[in-house]
């Protein structure tokens, strides 16, 4: 059984696309991940499937329930988590979850303890009375992640879930997701870090310029690219862009210390690198050559033409 199906799913603003007859669907159980460019529209659709946006065309249903028929229905089976929080400022982290649990239907009991149990998992037993606006961003967080699945949602939505959080939030965060789908939960995760979605996403689906570009597992998307390698080197002393200008160089970057080489002659590259090192009388201080990523695979597949 699919968790979510989308089908031609549009949404313009004016004459704007901001998501362009897209159709996928999310199988029950499975962690998606969502990517794209910032414009790309990874909110807009989070915000279509979720019924914040009613669309132009298209429908959606989750679990087999089309969420603007029966709106209630369908959003009693989801937990979503936005980018911004949206808990009450003014109230404590354990008055916004007994809020969220009343607005699911949990009787008082039930609701009791598991808001002791969340605001223990999430570290949020010491701050369980104080006003949440006097909360890090990290703890808000917390505090919204919390209320998204006091009712343990069989498809959980989160949108940009770690961005901007300290080190121990984010990884507060990554264990919650792990957590819920071993509890049978569906989880949909839009995301700007490559590296995140290729660690915990069973399936991947980019998005550009309101269109699907791809889907499929991420081991798949970097087989489909798998001519390109990288080259990644770091030097005694800082260079320029231009002392990367040989043969078949695709692409030079910077990324911290170090220099990132695409190319599909890795050998070739090598060499040419020792031999400027040589002529600009530099050391070579680290050198490995890398397979194809799937940060390469998205970077090719919403590349402007």
């Amino acid at each position: 059984m699919n968790a979510i199906e989308i089908e031609r799913l549009t949404k313009r603003f004016g004459t704007y696309a901001a998501v362009d007859d897209i159709s996928f669907s999310v199988r029950e159980g499975e962690i998606f991940g969502f990517l794209g460019p910032n414009g790309a529209g990874k909110t807009t659709t989070i915000r279509l499937i979720t019924g914040v946006l009613t669309p132009d065309a298209g429908s959606v249903r989750i679990r087999g329930i089309d969420i603007h028929r029966h709106p209630i229905d369908a959003k009693m089976q989801m937990g979503v988590i936005p980018e911004s929080s949206t808990v009450y400022g003014d109230l404590s982290p354990e008055q916004n979850l007994h809020l969220s649990g009343e607005l699911y239907g949990m009787p008082r009991p039930l609701r009791e303890e598991r808001i002791d149990e969340l605001l223990q998992k999430m570290g949020l037993s010491g701050q369980r009375k104080k006003p949440v606006r006097t909360l890090s961003k990290g703890m808000k967080q917390r505090v919204s992640i919390a209320c998204a699945i006091i009712h343990r949602p069989a498809v959980l939505f989160l949108d940009e879930p770690t961005s901007g959080l300290d080190v121990q939030s984010r990884r507060l965060v990554i264990e919650t997701i792990h957590q819920m789908n071993k509890e049978g939960s569906t989880i949909f995760l839009t995301t700007h870090n490559i590296d995140e979605a290729n660690t915990l996403c069973r399936t991947v689906c980019i998005i550009n310029r309101g269109k699907i570009v791809a889907q499929d597992r991420p081991e798949h998307l970097r087989r489909m690219f798998e001519s390109t390698q990288s080259v990644e080197v770091s030097f005694s002393r800082p260079v320029q862009t231009t002392f990367f200008a040989g043969e078949g160089i695709v692409r030079a970057e910077a990324c911290g210390e170090k220099w990132r080489i695409y190319t599909d002659n890795p050998d070739r590259i090598v060499k040419y690198l020792v031999h400027q090192a040589e002529r600009e009388s530099l050391a070579i201080t680290s050198l490995a050559i890398t397979g194809p990523s799937l940060e390469e695979a998205f970077v090719q597949l919403t590349e402007c033409p």
